[in-house]
């Protein structure tokens, strides 16, 4: 693996007092979930919580999270949150899900539930949503944006050309889609996406992913590497390096993202929330 990519191994104790949060109340997170390699510079000061359980109805190739039989949503998890933020003073909370297409809603309302409560218990906590696609359902996603996230969050995860190997129950365009559709059901609301390198996708491919998200009016966007989280996943085809993040980002900013990240070990989650000021700045300097 290239040096650029390579990280410490956290630590003990930067570890165990999540955990036990964790365990205590009974959550989740994508990062433990979803094998991220930048675990140490996220816990224990935060963490982007797996809402609707820790096992996914979908299959894409990229994923670690289990496959097994979900369970019933857990009507206490909101509550769960609310003590996980709490506990560890967060003014900004990252959620993120399973898809789960055994739900009518897609567990749409569970998501709107968990917001509701934060905000009626945190009422100064910022919360990002990262949304699964609810199978394209505009009432689902209309619920969760009337329950007032920051952000509403939809990653693309990579070019339309790879999706039958990487997302191969997914549509690219029902993605598309639904970031279009959540500027039409609320235009202030703030949207995010991204994707990961290394499938073995064209630069050309990835301005086009680019130009297709700005033509929805996507605000915010993030770009990393793929790892495979096992000999089984989907095998990494290139290591993309430091320079060529470089010139995405340049790219993505003159064609008019708000705010992005665009670096080898970038996540979705992984620093949200300064991404999240960066783009308040931003808007804040063009109004003023």
């Amino acid at each position: 693996m290239p040096d650029w990519l390579k990280q410490r191994v956290p630590r003990a104790d930067e570890l165990g007092q999540m955990e036990r949060l964790l365990s205590r109340l009974k959550l989740h997170t994508i990062c433990e979930s979803g094998h991220c390699p930048n675990q140490a510079q996220c816990f224990p000061g935060g963490a982007a919580f797996l809402i609707l359980g820790n096992s996914c109805t979908r299959r894409c190739t990229f994923c670690a999270v289990d496959h097994t039989a979900p369970l019933p949503p857990d009507a206490d998890e909101p509550a769960h949150i609310v003590d996980a933020a709490r506990s560890l003073g967060l003014d900004f909370v990252f959620i993120t899900s399973v898809t789960r297409d055994d739900l009518p809603d897609g567990g749409a309302g569970h998501y709107a539930c968990t917001l509701e409560l934060i905000h009626q218990e945190l009422p100064e906590v910022k919360v990002e949503v990262l949304v699964p696609d609810f199978n394209g359902s505009a009432e689902a996603l209309a619920e969760v944006i009337a329950a007032r996230p920051a952000v509403l969050g939809h990653n693309l995860e990579t070019v339309p050309r790879l999706y039958p190997a990487v997302r191969p129950q997914a549509g690219y365009q029902c993605s598309l889609d639904l970031l279009m559709r959540a500027k039409e059901i609320n235009p202030q609301q703030m949207t995010k996406s991204g994707i990961m390198l290394g499938f073995g996708e064209t630069q050309a491919e990835v301005l086009q992913v680019m130009e297709d998200l700005r033509g929805v009016g996507c605000d915010l966007f993030t770009l990393g590497q793929y790892l495979a989280p096992s000999a089984l996943s989907h095998p990494v085809v290139r290591y993309v390096t430091p320079e060529e993040y470089s010139e995405y980002l340049q790219f993505g900013l003159q064609m008019g993202f708000i705010a992005m990240a665009s670096a080898p070990l970038w996540r979705s989650s992984f620093k949200a929330e300064k991404l999240y000021a960066q783009a308040i700045q931003k808007i804040s300097q063009t109004e003023s």
